[in-house]
């Protein structure tokens, strides 16, 4: 009677991404399924990982400084992030979105953003410092030029151009004030426990208190 062999079956893309990233601890393995998750789930752009620089971070203390440059504030978080484009706007304050009609605009009218994300797993403990720290370590949002911005979406539509330079002129100045909301990110969450499929929630969370939309 001859002996059987089997063959492990082929890893996984994701476990293969996972090993080849050089991950060598469970934030890190998180931070890449998540990311893999964006790009190839929600089909994503431009992504980064933003890694913690500094150790001292990790008791909740925010790390910012006005100085600092916005990728030094994203890095001193106490978790990594990670950022990207998504291929859609995830969210509209009832505000600008009040005046995104007003004024004739849609969503896909205006430019890509750049999102930033903040990788859990269920089950794992958090308190409102510690999220406090990764808002605050966040940059503040940027807004493109209002002539550039409009020449890039709408050379060809005069009409839309002028459109889109009154919204981003009309955005910087609410920025100041936080009218149409503070910072926000997608904290994304993994289902890594006894029983997990991995699946990937994500939820909007947002700086400070939100209006309330009206239906």
């Amino acid at each position: 009677m001859s002996a059987t062999t089997t063959t492990a079956p082929a890893p996984s893309s994701l476990t293969a991404l996972i090993s080849q990233s050089g991950a060598a601890d469970p934030i890190s393995a998180l931070t890449t399924q998540i990311l893999h998750n964006l790009q190839y789930q929600h089909l994503w752009t431009s992504l980064r990982i933003h890694k913690p620089s500094s150790p001292s971070s990790a008791d909740g203390e925010a790390a910012s400084s006005s100085s600092s440059s916005p990728e030094q504030l994203v890095s001193a978080s106490a978790m990594p992030l990670i950022s990207g484009i998504p291929p859609h706007r995830l969210y509209t304050h009832p505000d600008e979105q009040a005046y995104m009609l007003e004024i004739g605009l849609r969503d896909e009218d205006l430019l890509p953003e750049r999102v930033f994300v903040l990788p859990t797993a269920k089950g794992q403990t958090w308190s409102l410092r510690k999220l406090a720290a990764v808002f605050d370590s966040l940059p503040e949002p940027d807004v493109p030029d209002s002539s550039s911005a409009a020449d890039a979406v709408a050379a060809d539509n005069k009409e839309k151009a002028a459109k889109l330079a009154k919204y981003y002129e009309r955005r910087r100045k609410v920025n100041a004030s936080k009218e149409w909301g503070g910072k926000r990110l997608l904290l994304a969450m993994v289902d890594r426990g006894i029983g997990g499929d991995g699946t990937v929630v994500y939820y909007i969370v947002q700086e400070g208190t939100v209006k309330p939309r009206q239906n």
